[in-house]
């Protein structure tokens, strides 16, 4: 008996001995996976990520994903490994809400930093100084504030620009004309177009999105704010303090902060107008060095040779070298991921042969997608669109048309205007809209440059 209580009581010093041995492991131990928020993100091997779409955040382009935002999160992503899942909010509003639902780890937008967020958000990245500019054309520019009483100024209806108009107004006693856009189809970055284009002389802009517009006109004048500065930055939960950590890790290396400037030289410092050379001659019958291409690959698709060359003239003024900010290259500007789709290497885009062959066979890909645009003439217009915008974004285009009681076998005022109702939150949020954000005003333009300069090589040069 007093042998089987000793060892009983060796038994209960064994195990007294292994629970104080545990415990000193786990105090002792370094955080694990479990415990250390962004080691649970690695182990996942997925990242998601929570933006709005937008010109200057995240968007869809020729069917790949582009936005100075998501760009910057994209490299964060793969330099850890890691896939990137992007959730899309409806507004700004709903970022917040939906981290701390913990529907993704990080906001990868500029989210404001004000006193009672920082109850709910642990900030990272590097810290952003935002406000509202007055956009203006450069001939003439006003110099202060001060200056824009008897002016007219022009914002969209029940924008934050309105609003802070409005304040503007009061703080200066009144006098300037407020106009307010109610088309539902003109937003800010439209009015920044009506500016450059002399249609209207002022507009406010967030400064990013300015600095955007003004990659697109050299003619505008971005200097005179008319706001507060705020201070902005990505967002996580606070208690995921070590993704937080290992996002202000990893923008603090020198190679990440020259990536990152290069991708913010993109967006909002490179010029995006393609240069104003002239049209080639066509004197002798001849449009470009590259008419029998356009003529034996036309023939693949039965169009006329001469709208392909006015197709290559738009895209690239004939230059075949020509590399465009988001990456396109070759005389039909083709995106590496669509070459790549017809095998056609990384080297080889540059060759007209073989970029005017894959330019064709993208647009059969697109004539096979719309099927259901009937009349020849009509279907050339939509197959523009498709080759500059990206299928999806015709066909979000068609079903917002259809919805909204357009014609949808018409592109000129039908769903062309649908397509400008891609830029507006009430309508690329529509849930017929399944790639959401486009500026398509970029798009239209291009059809109608496209189909004028056809009209004008079928005037000079014979079939």
């Amino acid at each position: 008996m007093k042998k089987s209580v000793n060892r009983i009581s060796q038994l209960w010093l064994l195990v007294c001995l292994c629970c104080i041995s545990m415990l000193w492991v786990c105090c002792n131990t370094p955080k694990t996976s479990l415990e250390n928020d962004f080691d649970a993100i690695k182990a996942r091997g997925e990242l998601r990520v929570l933006t709005l779409m937008g010109s200057t955040s995240y968007f869809y382009y020729k069917g790949e994903a582009r936005g100075y935002e998501y760009e910057v999160v994209k490299q964060f992503a793969d330099d850890n490994g890691l896939s990137l899942k992007v959730i899309v909010a409806a507004n700004e509003g709903m970022l917040t809400q939906m981290l701390q639902d913990t529907v993704a780890d990080l906001i990868a937008y500029d989210v404001p930093i004000i006193g009672n967020s920082r109850e709910q958000l642990l900030y990272c990245g590097p810290e952003k100084i935002c406000e509202q500019v007055l956009v203006q054309r450069n001939d003439n520019p006003v110099a202060d504030v001060v200056e824009l009483v008897g002016k007219d100024i022009y914002v969209e209806k029940g924008s934050k620009y309105e609003q802070r108009l409005i304040r503007l107004n009061n703080e200066l006693g009144g006098g300037i004309n407020i106009c307010v856009f109610e088309n539902d189809s003109v937003v800010t970055e439209d009015l920044i177009d009506m500016v450059a284009d002399g249609k209207i002389d002022y507009t406010l802009a967030d400064a990013n999105l300015a600095r955007m517009g003004r990659t697109y006109y050299s003619n505008l004048d971005i200097y005179v704010k008319v706001s507060f500065a705020q201070r902005m930055q990505w967002a996580v939960r606070k208690d995921c303090k070590y993704l937080a950590q290992a996002v202000d890790e990893w923008m603090a290396q020198p190679h990440v902060i020259k990536t990152i400037e290069e991708i913010g030289n993109r967006y909002f410092e490179k010029s995006k107008k393609m240069s104003e050379s002239s049209i080639m001659s066509v004197a002798e019958g001849r449009i470009s060095p590259f008419d029998e291409i356009f003529k034996r690959e036309a023939k693949t698709i039965d169009w006329d040779w001469r709208l392909l060359a006015a197709m290559a003239y738009h895209e690239s003024r004939f230059d075949s070298t020509v590399v465009s900010w988001r990456g396109a290259k070759g005389i039909m500007q083709l995106m590496p991921a669509t070459a790549a789709a017809f095998g056609l290497s990384a080297d080889s885009i540059a060759n007209t042969d073989s970029n005017v062959k894959v330019a064709v066979a993208t647009l059969q890909a697109i004539q096979r997608s719309l099927v259901s645009v009937r009349e020849p003439e009509e279907e050339v217009k939509f197959m523009l669109a498709a080759y500059n915008a990206g299928i999806g974004h015709v066909l979000d285009a068609i079903s917002l048309a259809k919805k909204y009681g357009k014609n949808e076998q018409i592109w000129y005022g039908e769903v062309e205007e649908a397509m400008y109702m891609k830029s507006n939150p009430q309508y690329y949020n529509d849930e017929v809209c399944r790639l959401g954000y486009f500026r398509g005003r970029q798009t239209t333009t291009y059809v109608r440059d496209v189909m004028a300069l056809y009209q004008y090589y079928c005037e000079k040069i014979a079939l």
